[in-house]
């Protein structure tokens, strides 16, 4: 009944668009060459924000902060971030484990931040209040500290493109590391006057303060002492020596031997170490080694058998290729490195163009293969070519799909372009098809009654096809931006968006075009 209802209206509809042939073509075109032109202003980004219901801050203090001074900063940090309407709970870690891989100081700490089953609208509330809490804007500054804020499967997927946490990282390759301290420094500064830039860190920076004991050989000498004598009790002094055993129950437990934290922090309280007694005189550490406070490195980095120095930032505001490349030539133009020193740029703007670019050059293969079988099963270039204009169609509604979802490109909506160019080169093919067997299987006469019919007898499958696929799609369309549909949400958007204004071109303005400038031929004449 519905389609009997629609049938002949969308045959009067048709008959309208003929007799307005020029003028619609003409708006069609114009549609067509707009959307083109607006596709490369969309911003683009590797992978959407994701909302997982859980955030990772990242509090990085000055090199040689004590994992109590750390821990002390880091509960005023949680009590802030606990007040917010929504946080559940704040833990946090600092340094690393006994036996972990990372090399983190105890200057450096991680606080898991858990907010709950909260909606796509208010996950971004709650991030937007941490990064104000964060950066002192509610509870008043944190001196010296430095933050970072992102979910954990961004996180890991950042580490796995870049090795690092952050969507840029500037790694400078040198021999000397004092001229890599100081070029990360400048380039450091440099990023933090491109627009969006945040939380630009240096990755191994110097001035841990480290104890220099160095062994005076002349008088170690003259006391009858030797180095492995003052190396023993200085690691007893500060990795403990077992002296002997006592049972609690079952269980024996290990007696230690070990400096007082505190004292093993003083170089005064250091240089009376005892060292041995010769006699009625006990020898000091001071009597045989220089003791100075120094500042040194808690890790130095290497990559390809060289010492690199990396800088990493992350951004808001903008997209990922803009501020990459305006990161990129302020670094290039402004920055004077030290004599054979050389950056190079990675990150997950390096990974999003491969992404894309392996994408397109595969769609192109698929594209290529589909324009063989069509020759093939046509058999006539001039109508396959006139099929394939249902792409642009397509094209139009997904970009304004696009626009209205906020502007922003991500991988998951170039999927969606994808498939929705698959799904409205069908409608096309079946309308050409059917053409091609009403003018050489039963002999009509190809005229402008001929392409009503067509088209006529072709609606309810193309509006099948549209609908099935739109509505199946719509309630994840409507949810763009909701948890778990971050990536699927933009790809169904843009495909419900394309669908729409490929159906309707398809149903009006491509029958048209067929009527005036498509071939059918069949035994006996030629149209």
């Amino acid at each position: 009944p519905a389609v009997s209802w629609l049938r002949p209206r969308y045959e009067r509809l048709l008959k309208w668009f003929e007799n307005k042939f020029a003028r619609n073509l003409t708006v069609t075109i114009v549609f067509i060459i707009s959307g083109i032109c607006v596709f490369p202003l969309f911003s683009g980004e590797f992978i959407p924000a994701l909302k997982e219901g859980h955030y990772i801050a990242h509090m990085t203090a000055v090199p040689g902060t004590s994992e109590r001074e750390s821990l002390r900063v880091g509960d005023r940090v949680s009590k802030a971030l606990g007040e917010i309407d929504g946080v559940e709970s704040v833990a946090q870690w600092v340094g690393r484990s006994k036996n972990g891989a990372d090399t983190f100081g105890t200057h450096y700490s991680e606080f898991e931040i858990e907010i709950g089953a909260l909606g796509g609208d208010e996950q971004g509330r709650v991030l937007a209040e941490i990064r104000e809490v964060l950066s002192g804007e509610k509870f008043g500054t944190f001196p010296g500290l430095s933050f970072g804020v992102n979910t954990f499967l961004t996180e890991r997927i950042e580490e796995t493109v870049t090795g690092f946490a952050a969507p840029l990282v500037v790694t400078i390759y040198g021999a000397d590391l004092d001229r890599l301290d100081r070029d990360a420094l400048k380039v450091a500064a440099a990023l933090n006057q491109v627009r969006g830039a945040e939380d630009i860190q240096i990755q191994a920076p110097a001035g841990t303060p480290q104890l220099d004991i160095r062994l005076r050989h002349g008088r170690l000498s003259a006391l009858g002492l030797t180095p492995g004598e003052v190396l023993e009790v200085v690691g007893a002094a500060y990795d403990g020596e077992v002296v002997g055993q006592i049972r609690k129950g079952n269980s024996v437990v290990d007696i230690v031997v070990i400096l007082d934290d505190e004292l093993r922090k003083d170089v005064r309280s250091l240089s009376a170490l005892p060292v041995k007694r010769i006699g009625d005189a006990i020898i000091r550490l001071a009597d045989v080694a220089d003791i100075n406070l120094v500042g040194g490195r808690y890790k130095i980095l290497h990559s390809d058998g060289r010492r690199v120095q990396t800088v990493t930032a992350k951004f808001s505001g903008r997209d990922l290729a803009s501020f990459e490349q305006r990161a990129k030539k302020k670094i290039l133009s402004e920055v004077e490195l030290s004599s054979g020193n050389y950056v190079v740029f990675s990150g997950t703007a390096e990974s999003e163009r491969q992404a894309k670019t392996d994408l397109i050059v595969h769609s192109l293969l698929a594209g290529v293969g589909v324009f063989i079988f069509l020759y093939i099963a046509f058999n006539q270039l001039h109508n396959m070519a006139i099929t394939f204009l249902n792409l642009p169609f397509a094209l139009i509604g997904g970009v304004i799909a696009v626009i209205f979802s906020g502007g922003w490109l991500s991988l998951g909506s170039l999927v969606g372009f994808v498939t929705l160019f698959g799904i409205t080169l069908r409608n096309s093919i079946m309308l050409v098809s059917h053409y091609k067997h009403l003018v050489e299987v039963e002999r009509v006469a190809w005229n402008f009654d001929t392409v009503v019919r067509g088209a006529s007898e072709r609606l309810p499958s193309i509006l099948m096809t549209a609908l099935v696929t739109g509505l199946g799609l719509l309630p994840l369309a409507l949810g763009t931006g909701e948890p778990g549909r971050e990536i699927e949400g933009p790809m169904a958007t843009i495909i419900v968006g394309g669908l729409f204004t490929s159906t309707v071109l398809n149903l009006l303005v491509l029958p048209t075009i067929l009527h005036h400038f498509g071939r059918f031929q069949n035994s006996n004449q030629d149209f």
